[in-house]
């Protein structure tokens, strides 16, 4: 486990590291994302095993005199065919500096991994987080599901469909707070691309659909989406919400204007937070719901 702490400025370590990873593996958007860090103070800990796999392994950012504090675990995107927890330190630390201790877990992706085996592995890093929140300055009751794109597509399966979280032994009725989708693809049949009718063996499969599984007696959730947004259309956020509010649940819809789908995660990052109110949005979001959550579960006073 390695743990660092971190206040407000980037040292010329960091900037080295940066360096380092461009040489290696070419420029990245998100190193520069990375460049910038949020004002509070933090910690993270990184590479904690969840799982046997190479690909289960997650990093905790917490905010430094965390007590009982909401945990948000957030699941990144990249079409179920790559990305890595270590491009999304501007998402954590952003979160942890607001007051909110925040899981990124890494996941299988295809190849070879298929349907449901990412979702499965998210189950489980959720599992974790839940029984290590005490230990991490957080309330395990307080507990938030949130992810961006294919990452969004996994947290509502664990949200709405039951049987993911049912698995491991959580319920996602009662044990989460709320979940909040960035860009996500909730309702996207007929599957087109080759290569996603591989990882979702087939084009037309109702029970890969997060919007299949809705009920009304969900968490809340909270829908972000940008209006520009290309590459996942912004009605699956629409007919998402539309469902959820028809059955009677919860569900907070935003549009952005000033974004598209990769700039829409970018701006939890201190430098283009002027480009949409993001991390405002999604953090009073965490506190609305678990502040509820909390008062649910605390334990009545005896009679005196």
């Amino acid at each position: 486990m390695a743990r660092t702490a971190s206040r407000h400025s980037v040292s010329s370590g960091k900037r080295n590291r940066v360096r380092e990873r461009w040489t290696q593996r070419g420029f990245s958007p998100a190193d520069l994302l990375n460049l910038w860090r949020p004002s509070g103070a933090w910690e993270e800990y990184r590479g904690l095993a969840y799982g046997e796999g190479t690909r289960q392994k997650l990093d905790v950012y917490k905010p430094r005199h965390a007590a009982k504090a909401p945990v948000v675990v957030f699941f990144y995107g990249g079409s179920w065919q790559g990305g890595s927890r270590g491009l999304y330190p501007f998402v954590g630390a952003s979160l942890a500096a607001q007051g909110v201790v925040t899981v990124v877990p890494d996941y299988s992706t295809f190849p070879p991994a298929r349907f449901p085996t990412f979702v499965e592995d998210a189950a489980r890093a959720v599992r974790f987080a839940s029984t290590s929140a005490a230990q991490w300055g957080a309330d395990p009751s307080r507990l938030v599901l949130m992810g961006h794109s294919a990452g969004a597509y996994i947290a509502a399966m664990l949200s709405f469909d039951p049987q993911w979280l049912e698995q491991i032994g959580l319920n996602s009725q009662t044990d989460l707070a709320g979940f909040i989708g960035l860009g996500g693809p909730y309702d996207f049949l007929p599957v087109e691309s080759r290569t996603l009718r591989t990882i979702f063996s087939g084009a037309n499969r109702a029970e890969t659909q997060p919007i299949s599984f809705v009920t009304g007696k969900e968490a809340p959730s909270l829908l972000i989406t940008a209006r520009r947004d290309r590459l996942v259309s912004p009605g699956n956020s629409r007919r998402m919400a539309a469902k959820i509010r028809d059955h009677g649940g919860v569900a907070e819809e935003l549009i952005y204007g000033g974004v598209g789908h990769l700039t829409l995660i970018g701006a939890f990052a201190p430098g283009l937070r002027v480009l949409a109110p993001v991390l405002r949005d999604a953090t009073q979001f965490v506190w609305r719901v678990t502040r509820r959550q909390a008062h649910l579960v605390a334990p009545k006073k005896e009679p005196v």
